[in-house]
Parts: C-alpha cells; structure tokens; sequence
C-alpha cells in the first residue's frame, strides 16, 4: 500500500487488550499473515477491511495492527464461531480469508501461548477461499428523534409504526403467528 508501512508491536496489542493470552496471539499473528500476503499496511480510513467471524480476544490486536475499527466501518462482524477472518486491500482488490488450523489439544494455556508466540503465522492458518462479497464503505446517516422514547436514532433504523417515525427499541414487530 502506499500509505506508510506502520507496523505495531506486541507490546502495543497487550497495552491495548489489558494482559497477553493465546486468543491476542491468534489475532496478532493472522494480522502479521495478512500483510504478508496482501501487502497491507495500517488503515488509515478505509483502505484495509476485516471480517472477523468472532468477537474474541483476537480482534483487539487486529485492530491495532492494521486499523480496522468498528468506528470506520472497516471492521466488520460475521459471526459463525469460528477463528476465521476475512481480510480485504481495497488498493488492490485482494482478499484472503484466514482460518486457525486445529491445535494440540492437551496443552496449558502457557504451552499453547508458547507455542503460538513462537510460530510462523503460516503454520498456524490455512488459507481458504474468500465467502464473503466486498462489504460497500461505510456510510454517513441523518438522525431522526424517536417519537416514542424522543432519543435521536440513525435514520436507517428508524422503523414507521402508526404513522410515527420510532427506533427498533420502540418498534413492536407485526405477527400473527407467536414463534
């Protein structure tokens, strides 16, 4: 990319997380994968996009390493469970999705952490085919107030209920059929 190549540490990832462990390590490492193999820097606004199929403990270094925030709308959430993460280069228009390979069982968590510390990122993940569309950049809404509890929502959560503009908390869905 031609924005600065700002690599960050491990040091940073762990100030930023509260404390070390195996998942930040996941995250760290898939982040040092993916800009291996698809020339990445870190994003400055959205030049760089990830997919993460978990929540966990891993998406805090890829945030560090490589930009992706909620807040940009370059870090996006496709929940399967999995220790999976799609990575985009919108520069280039390459993308890889990354998936942990399986691990040992039997270790302890300071094994599994050693060992994880201590691998190429390459012989932790395979790479697997991308599944996932180009999500679109992120998007600016207008607000409006809710008529019901009067707190400003984005507009493209604003629901029409009996002629009134309410938010989701507000809205009471239509079913005749009780699931």
């Amino acid at each position: 990319m031609e924005h600065g190549k700002t690599i960050h540490t491990w040091d940073e990832c762990v100030a930023f997380h509260g404390h070390s462990c195996p998942g930040l390590t996941i995250g760290y490492k898939a982040a040092l994968y993916a800009i291996r193999l698809l020339d990445l820097s870190f994003s400055e606004d959205e030049e760089v996009v990830c997919i993460s199929e978990n929540d966990a403990c891993c998406v805090d270094a890829i945030q560090i390493m490589l930009g992706c925030t909620a807040g940009k709308g370059n870090l996006l959430f496709h929940m399967t469970g999995k220790m999976a993460f799609t990575f985009l280069n919108r520069e280039t228009g390459k993308s890889v999705r990354i998936l942990l390979k399986p691990q040992p069982s039997g270790e302890t968590r300071n094994e599994k952490f050693d060992r994880m510390q201590a691998a190429d990122p390459a012989d932790l993940f395979e790479i697997k085919p991308v599944k996932i569309q180009y999500p679109e950049k992120a998007q600016l809404f207008g607000n409006f107030t809710c008529e019901c509890c009067g707190e400003s929502t984005a507009e493209s959560f604003i629901r029409i209920q009996g002629g009134k503009k309410v938010c989701i908390d507000c809205y009471k869905p239509y079913s005749r059929f009780q699931v």
